[in-house]
């Protein structure tokens, strides 16, 4: 039955996208960051429903006339230079054959991202977008961290089979960046209820982070709270909202969990960190040798044989920075890392240009959330191989869309309508003047 009911929505939703693709792109977003199909147990658990949803993106994409130029700021024309590099990175790589699986999953997502900077652009569609990808995390988050809090942390937390976030650290990574996205959503919101209802989920998510026993998600987790302290209004409020989370938390943690997190000073001696330090040292190898590093990854037996220095047993990088050195050398590290950069800068400018604009304000609370969510993934991602994962291109996609929509005036040309209206789900009725 719920295998039904999910390719039913999927296949409503898809149908629509022929004729609103960018109810494809928020389709895609769900199927992409979520993976609703692999908590089901029949027949939709392995169907391409990604596909499905993305092709008939694509072709609402070709015959749609809403469509503007997706290179709507800094951040993109990066990212173009970035998938122009690691395609050559591929072709020229240590074996293009092995790597075009890896290679084809990036380029879909990338693909993506640029269709949907093409035909999201306004503030039902920015908004939506966060709601989605908050919210697809955000329920698995409140379930996790519930699940913690119950066990009392003696279980670690896991994400969705097949997916990137599949393993407690990716998933814990994952939970930890959107939390900030779940506040500016709670900033959004009327009622006190629902406000709350908020807290109560940011709280699960943090539950459900450390749950995982990940300490790079500790690390992420620290940093991105010292910047949600810091980008606060409310500082004193917000600090001990803080510690009084943290006092709630952290006691009901196990001994397990206290002993791996004390790893995290005592790395030299942990059998774990020192073998993501000798994929380290292999990356920095193979980018000192190949200036397009080694294609779409490195851990080959030959790579570790010869520069290897703890052992040579292939290994993932284990770190989105290493990862994309060994894998596109120092020119894709650079790349890489200007993305983020002019990303996290975009989010500075909504910030700053918001300020005396009623119409805007919640754009400048977007761009602060931005730059949270932003400071936790490429902290928490310094110890995870994620650079190619969904979620920290979204948060560019947001970005750039908001600050292009504050450039534009969009409050000024915004559909006048009700969003269930404006999706096509429903239809005004008409009244008759007597």
């Amino acid at each position: 039955m719920r295998d039904l009911l999910l390719v039913a929505i999927i296949g409503v939703l898809a149908i629509m996208a022929l004729g609103r693709p960018w109810i494809g792109i928020m389709l895609w977003n769900w199927l992409s960051i979520m993976n609703p199909h692999r908590y089901t147990y029949g027949f939709a658990a392995t169907a391409p429903v990604a596909m499905i949803a993305g092709l008939f993106t694509l072709v609402g994409f070709l015959f749609t006339k809403e469509k503007e130029s997706p290179f709507k700021g800094a951040p993109v024309w990066w990212l173009l230079i970035f998938v122009i590099w690691m395609t050559i990175s591929w072709l020229v790589g240590y074996d293009p054959e092995g790597d075009f699986d890896l290679w084809n999953r990036s380029f879909k997502i990338f693909l993506m991202v640029f269709i949907a900077l093409a035909v999201l652009n306004n503030k039902y569609h920015i908004m939506a977008f966060v709601w989605i990808t908050a919210g697809s995390l955000a329920i698995l988050g409140a379930k996790g961290g519930l699940f913690t809090v119950l066990t009392g942390g003696s279980y670690r937390v896991w994400g969705p089979e097949g997916s990137f976030i599949e393993g407690n650290n990716e998933m814990a990574l994952a939970l930890v960046t959107i939390i900030p996205f779940v506040h500016f959503l709670q900033l959004q919101l009327k009622h006190g209820w629902q406000r709350h209802l908020m807290s109560g989920v940011m709280f699960f998510c943090a539950a459900a982070a450390l749950g995982s026993h990940s300490r790079g998600a500790l690390l992420a987790l620290v940093a991105m709270l010292a910047i949600f302290w810091w980008r606060s209004s409310k500082k004193g409020s917000m600090g001990v909202l803080i510690v009084v989370a943290m006092l709630a938390l952290l006691p009901m943690m196990p001994e397990e969990w206290w002993s791996r997190m004390e790893t995290i000073e005592t790395y030299e001696e942990d059998a774990s960190a020192n073998q993501r330090i000798n994929a380290w040292t292999v990356a920095i190898g193979v980018a000192n040798e190949n200036l397009s590093g080694a294609g779409m990854g490195y851990a080959y037996q030959e790579f570790f044989s010869q520069y290897g220095v703890y052992d040579n047993q292939p290994r993932a990088a284990h770190s989105i920075y290493f990862q994309i050195l060994g894998n596109h050398g120092y020119v894709g590290l650079i790349i890489f890392s200007i993305l983020w950069i002019s990303t996290y800068f975009s989010g500075d400018w909504l910030r700053k240009h918001t300020k005396k604009v009623p119409e805007a304000k919640w754009a400048g609370d977007l761009g602060a959330m931005i730059q949270v969510g932003l400071v936790g993934y490429l902290v928490g991602g310094a110890f995870l191989s994620l650079a190619y994962f969904d979620l920290p291109y979204n948060m560019m996609i947001i970005a750039v869309l908001a600050k292009k929509w504050v450039e534009t005036k969009g409050w000024e040309r915004d559909p006048k309508v009700p969003f269930l209206e404006y999706a096509g789900f429903s239809k005004a009725k008409k009244t008759k003047l007597t």
